[in-house]
Formats: structure tokens, C-alpha cells, sequence
């Protein structure tokens, strides 16, 4: 065990990686797709060999900077290691280029969810199959780092309210973790910790889903898409779920792992119990919620009153629970559309305007979450910081109360969250213009480069005015949003930290 521990981490990635291709292969061989298991078993068969082989090689190796060869490990997992996701995928499909298949891999792993294959008809049940534990894996990696990687080094959100610089190391409530266990051994731990919760849940998701009625390797997908955020979906979307409204209410529940780190790490991260009422972020989220579905209903309520629309309760319904999980999806980042989100506008005749959910993907889901976004902790700091100055506005010899915490949030959370949201911003305008230099139009770039940003996929095909294909995108543009989905999930801050020069001292 000792000698896997000290190994680079991505070393580790890649064998485990190799171990998943078993997957797709004995679900081939059960549904008889043997084409797609032999590639499958062939993939886990010289991936295997290549990681082992890479593994004596460096079993001597010692970084001088653990903390460093761990950041530089998971921004590589995130950009070599869906190339080899890709080759197995790409051999099973047969009628598809390589570069589609790498897209494919580098939007499941970022749990971003844009596929070039819409509805996923050119694929079989065990491709799909391979999607999604791909998605699933690369969420699962989100949750381990989080708190293994980002938080002792106050990234990833976790800075907002950190004492200590960006990019640092461990301070404040993680100076006892570094000081009893080195950053591999944290590693293991919070695997081990995190693990059985995330596929307890995942199987809980997936067995209620086969109750109510969802073909189980449908229901394995989804559910598997849910925990991770990634949306993908083998059928093209709930709308043909056999699961139907109830399905949807069980997919809602789980959503409140996206939205806040104490439904599922409350104490693990070195920070005080704290219940989850009385979690910045989840109040955050249930006020957004509650905002942006009372605005998109009350839009076609009044739209339909114009029409002289049928006010019965039933469509009433329909229309209010539509919108109010299609909210709650984008807000954390899946990007799963209800079977019922078009009942509003058949309802009042009113198309749903778009820039609802590119705004809600752009704040996304909690720190420490699978969600993607600028997340609502910087969110809350911002609010809590303009809530402060308006009170000086009034009365300027007024003292900010709260407790050291909370004025630590109004301030230096707020700093940086502003900060944050500034390189956010500038991220933006990169990827638009590398984008429109491939010749995509301006619209199309600004939605394309939204949903890889903030990791939400489907925002292309739901928030724009007319739905946008991945497949039908120039290849240059394909790479470009691959990058973009990368520097999504990793969050501009973790990639500055690496020219830290504090980083690459021993």
C-alpha cells in the first residue's frame, strides 16, 4: 500500500482509469457487444502494462513539492488522461474521428456533459455505459481533491474563507491535517472517507430510480450523471424516461449534493459541524431558486392572462415544477431539462428566455461540490460585502458585527471572490474571441463558452435560441471549448498557483 501511496498521482489516475475499462467490457459480453468488449478488455489489458511499467519506473521517484506534483497531477488527469479514455471509445464506435472521441472524453471527465453525439443514437448501451463512468469518475476526483488538495492550499473557494494567501498551503483549521499526515496520506484518507459515500449515494439514486420504473442501465446513468453534475443522459433527456414525474422527484432531492459540501463532507474538511440550515451557500441556493422560478412563472402567468390562457391547475403545476427543477438543475450545474419545462410555454405561449439559465450555470453549486460556476460561497461574500457598504452609505460610523468570520467574508472573501469573478470574466472574453477566430458567430461563441466554463453542457441546446450542436462545430472550436472545460473544472486560481514561486520551492 505504501509503495501506491508514493507514487505520482497521476500514475495512480491512470491505473485506475485502466481498472473502469472493465466496466463497459463485461457489460458488453452481458448484453453480447463483443466488439466493444474485446476493445474495452484490450484497453484495460495495455493501459494496465503502460501503468505498470510506468510505475517501477518511477517507484524511487520523491517530488520535492508533494503539494506541487499532486496540483500539476490533477491538471494533467484532466487533459492527457481523457486520451486514453478516448482510444478505446474510439476503436468500439468505429464511424467517428479521433478528436470527437477526445472531446467526448475531455467533457465527460470535466463532468461538463456536452456530447457530439446528440441523443447518442450512433452509440450502444455499453459506449454510453463508458460516458458516464467516465463522468461519474471524474466527479468522484472533483470531491477527493477538494479537500485533499484545494483546501489546504485555499483554492477552489475554499480561499474565501481562508487566513492565509491564495495558493499558501495549509493554515487556520488545516495546520493540525498537515502536520499529522503529508499531502499523499491526506489523499488517502479522503478517498477512503469519501468513496463509499459517493457510491452509496450513487447506488441509492439508481435503485430508486429502477423502483419506479427507469430501465436499469438507464437508471444507472442517470444517477451516476446526477452525483457527478455531468448530465449525460444515453436517450437524449428525461423527457423519455420511463421513471416520469416521480423519477424527477427523486433526481430533485439529489440535487442537494451539488449545493452545498455539508450534505456530505461536514467535518471531513477540518471545519466546525455546522448544519446545513445554516450554510451560507444553501440559503444562498434556495433563494436563487426561489428568485428565478418565481420570476420564469410569473412570466407566463401573466403571459397567459394576455392570451387568455386556460387557468387550470393542473398545467398551473406543470408549469411551476418544470421550471423549478430545469432552475435547480442549471444551478447546479447538470443541466437536466424536465419533461415538463415545455408545459410553461405551451401554457402562456411565451418562449423562456435563455439568459435565466446561462446566469444560473455561471453561479453554479457549492464549494467542494461536482457543480461548476463561480460558486455560491463567492456569491454570499459579494452579497455579504455590498450588504456592509450599503450599510456604511447610511451610517458611516456603524460597526460590522457578525463575528471575526463573518467580517473576514465581507472582507478579504469578498476580495478575492471579486477577484475570482474578475479572471472568470476574463476567461470569458479569451474563449469568445478564440471562439469567433474559428468563425463561430458571437451569439453562438457566448453560450458555447458559458457552458464550458461553468461545466453545463446542455446549456448550448436549451439556452440558446435555437439549439447549437457540438457535432456540427469546427474542429479548431472543439479544442478550444476542450480547454475551456479543463480551466473550468480546475478554476483559474488553481492554474495561477502553479507560477506561484513559493509552489516550486522545496
Amino acid at each position: 500500500m505504501q509503495w501506491i501511496i508514493r507514487l505520482p498521482f497521476f500514475v495512480v489516475l491512470m491505473g485506475l482509469g485502466a481498472i473502469a475499462m472493465l466496466l463497459p467490457a463485461a457489460h458488453a459480453a452481458v448484453v453480447e457487444d463483443f466488439t466493444t468488449m474485446r476493445v474495452f478488455f484490450y484497453g484495460f489489458i495495455l493501459f494496465s502494462v503502460l501503468t505498470l511499467l510506468i510505475g517501477l519506473t518511477m517507484s524511487g521517484y520523491a517530488p520535492a513539492n508533494i503539494a506541487r506534483s499532486q496540483l500539476i497531477g490533477l491538471l494533467a488527469a484532466f487533459s492527457v488522461l481523457p486520451l486514453m479514455f478516448a482510444l478505446p471509445f474510439y476503436e468500439a464506435v468505429g464511424n467517428t474521428s479521433f478528436l470527437d472521441a477526445w472531446f467526448e472524453m475531455v467533457s465527460s471527465f470535466t463532468t461538463t456533459g456536452a456530447s457530439v453525439y446528440p441523443g447518442g443514437a450512433d452509440l450502444t448501451p455499453s459506449q454510453h455505459l463508458w460516458r458516464s463512468m467516465v463522468g461519474w469518475l471524474g466527479g468522484l476526483l472533483v470531491w477527493i481533491t477538494a479537500v485533499s488538495i484545494f483546501a489546504p492550499m485555499n483554492l477552489g473557494g475554499f480561499e474565501v474563507r481562508a487566513t492565509a494567501a491564495v495558493g499558501r498551503g495549509a493554515t487556520g483549521s488545516f495546520t493540525q491535517i498537515g502536520a499529522v499526515a503529508d499531502p499523499s496520506e491526506r489523499l488517502v484518507r479522503y478517498t477512503l472517507a469519501l468513496t463509499p459515500v459517493y457510491a452509496g449515494l450513487t447506488a441509492m439514486l439508481w435503485i430508486g430510480l429502477v423502483i419506479l420504473g427507469e430501465r436499469p442501465y438507464i437508471a444507472l446513468a442517470h444517477a451516476m450523471a446526477v452525483l457527478s453534475t455531468s448530465g449525460i443522459t444515453p436517450i437524449g433527456g428525461l423527457a423519455f424516461a420511463a421513471s416520469g414525474f416521480l423519477g424527477e422527484l427523486l433526481i430533485f432531492a439529489f440535487f442537494v449534493f451539488a449545493l452545498s459540501r455539508l450534505t456530505f463532507s461536514r467535518g471531513l474538511a477540518g471545519e466546525r459541524r455546522q448544519r446545513l440550515w445554516h450554510d451560507p451557500e444553501f440559503k444562498t441556493a434556495l433563494v436563487l431558486i426561489g428568485l428565478a422560478t418565481a420570476a420564469l412563472f410569473l412570466r407566463h402567468f401573466f403571459g397567459a392572462s394576455e392570451g387568455q390562457a386556460d387557468f387550470n391547475l393542473p398545467d398551473m403545476l406543470s408549469a411551476l415544477w418544470g421550471t423549478l427543477f430545469s432552475v435547480t438543475s442549471f444551478l447546479t450545474t447538470t443541466g437536466f431539462e424536465s419533461q415538463y419545462w415545455g408545459a410553461a410555454t405551451d401554457w402562456s405561449r411565451l418562449s423562456t428566455p435563455g439568459l435565466f439559465l446561462i446566469g444560473l450555470a455561471l453561479i453554479g453549486g457549492g464549494v467542494a461540490t461536482t457543480a461548476g460556476g463561480v460558486k455560491l460561497l463567492r456569491i454570499y461574500a459579494l452579497f455579504r460585502h455590498l450588504e456592509r457598504e450599503q450599510e456604511r452609505l447610511l451610517s458611516p460610523s456603524s460597526v460590522g458585527g457578525g463575528g471575526r468570520d463573518a467580517r473576514r467574508i465581507r472582507r478579504q472573501g469578498a476580495h478575492i471572490s471579486w477577484v475570482f469573478f474578475m479572471l472568470f470574466a476574463i476567461s470569458i472574453a479569451a474563449v469568445m474571441l478564440l471562439l469567433s477566430l474559428t468563425g463561430v458567430a458571437f451569439e453562438t461563441a457566448m453560450v458555447l463558452t458559458v457552458a464550458a466554463l461553468s461545466t453545463t453542457g446542455p446549456l448550448a441546446v436549451v439556452a440558446a435560441e435555437t439549439p447549437i450542436f457540438y457535432a456540427d462545430l469546427p474542429d479548431a472550436a472543439k479544442m478550444v471549448l476542450a480547454g475551456a472545460m479543463v480551466l473550468g473544472r480546475l478554476e483559474t486560481l488553481a492554474i495561477i498557483a502553479l507560477f506561484n514561486p513559493e509552489i516550486w520551492q522545496r
